[in-house]
């Protein structure tokens, strides 16, 4: 798969200027408090209920999209994303992931129920019918197209990278590369979560 580049680098400049504050926490990742984007979130969970980030007001709310037929960065950011919460302990249970897939015509709420669970039991994915996905994905400045294969069902999905993080009064407060969430997402939630408002 290819993680796309160019429009995730102008997104990082833009959201790193848009949020440049004196004051406020240290994070390691992107802070982009105040950014303009992913306002909403109106999906189905694989345990079909619809759901809004407004579902999850008091937890820090991590959001990735990506796919489960994914060879590489999808499941490797979940698998990152689940040993943060194991190294939380506790405070784990203050924290939500949740997967949105770009994939909705394979990605059905069985193939996504065992796909996050699989890393996680907390993880919850998210899914909508073609429209409410690409809804989704421009709240949140996600670009995402399909790659034909050698046979109808063997396509792939080239998509953004970036994960999301929401502090627990559902606000907008970090962009998260791909490749530095094994080192950064702990410390970046442990930070958040102390935060007091």
């Amino acid at each position: 798969m290819t993680i796309i580049w160019r429009s995730s680098l102008f997104l990082l400049a833009a959201l790193a200027l848009a949020a440049c504050s004196p004051e406020g926490p240290k994070f390691h990742s992107t802070d982009i408090t105040g950014a303009e984007l992913g306002r909403e979130l109106a999906l189905t969970g694989h345990d079909g209920k619809p759901r809004t980030l407004a579902d999850f007001r008091g937890k820090a709310v991590l959001v990735f999209f990506g796919y489960t037929f994914c060879p590489d960065v999808c499941p490797t950011t979940l698998a990152d994303a689940a040993q943060a919460l194991k190294a939380l302990g506790k405070d784990a249970d203050r924290v939500q992931v949740l997967f949105v897939t770009v994939d909705p015509e394979r990605d059905t709420p069985q193939v996504l129920s065992k796909y996050v669970s699989a890393f996680d039991a907390r993880f919850l994915g998210l899914h909508g019918d073609a429209a409410a996905t690409r809804k989704a994905a421009k709240d949140f400045k996600i670009f995402y197209e399909k790659r034909a294969g050698k046979t109808p069902g063997e396509y792939t999905v080239d998509h953004s990278g970036q994960t999301y993080l929401f502090d627990a009064q559902g606000r907008i407060r970090l962009l998260l590369r791909h490749d530095r969430i094994a080192q950064d997402l702990v410390k970046d939630l442990r930070t958040l979560l102390a935060q007091k408002n």
